[in-house]
């Protein structure tokens, strides 16, 4: 069985881009877990609609968690795999949402923003800290970024509750849905692999975002996804 890579990834979304959502309702927090997540942006309504970078939006799903949080967003939404963009831009969406094919290392689109959201996407990033440089620089000054993401390194019982979930319902769903468990045992590994919770929080202060914190997400989710919290500097250090 090959081993993926990151640069793989978005080309193996491709193929199971058709059975992702299929896939993801079997999760019944799945949804619920994104929301919890984009309120944590705590973007205020006002006069102008707030300005948002849905990152990794795939299918669409984190795009709906953001409209469902803040209706009056406008929202870009960005995924490097050509298959969920498809599925995602087949749903119906209001014309404040556009959708932009694009990894982020090769991102143009015009900021500034007033928040980016990236859900279960730098683990999956070649290079994370250039990616989250990237994403500072495309923030308003003190404006926030979310990343929605699995972290379990720091426990030896999220990590087995992890593998013991991936081995018993992801991985063999994803081989029954897919005839294939490539893309699902990539999930596995590369989530034992990232960054645990300190980790990604010292590494979002190290690209250069403030106040950065984390929690867990709460409920059925086992404590093995969290919601990290950082914003871009008011002003850039020299």
């Amino acid at each position: 069985m090959t081993r993926l890579t990151a640069d793989e990834v978005p080309g193996s979304f491709d193929v199971a881009a058709k059975d992702y959502d299929l896939l993801v309702g079997l999760n019944p927090g799945y949804h619920r877990a994104l929301r919890t997540s984009a309120r944590a942006l705590g973007l205020r309504r006002g006069v102008t609609a707030p300005r948002v970078l849905d990152l990794g939006c795939g299918t669409g799903a984190s795009t709906a968690a953001l409209l469902d949080v803040f209706p009056d967003a406008e929202v870009v939404a960005v995924d490097a795999s050509a298959g969920m963009l498809a599925r995602a831009r087949a749903k119906r969406w209001p014309d404040t949402v556009t959708f932009v094919h694009s990894r982020v290392e090769d991102l143009d689109v015009s900021g500034p923003f007033d928040a980016v959201f990236a859900a279960y996407l730098v683990r999956n990033l070649p290079d994370p800290d250039a990616s989250l440089r990237t994403v500072r620089g495309l923030l308003k000054p003190g404006a926030p970024l979310v990343v929605h993401e699995y972290s379990v390194r720091d426990s030896l019982l999220r990590s087995a509750i992890w593998t013991a979930l991936c081995g018993l319902v992801v991985v063999p769903a994803g081989l029954l849905f897919t005839r294939d468990r490539t893309l699902y045992t990539y999930l596995w590994r590369s989530v034992l692999r990232f960054d645990g919770a300190g980790a990604l929080r010292d590494r979002l202060r190290r690209n250069g975002f403030v106040g950065v914190r984390s929690r867990p997400v709460p409920g059925g989710q086992l404590g093995v996804v969290h919601t990290f919290i950082g914003r871009a500097p008011v002003r850039e250090q020299s």
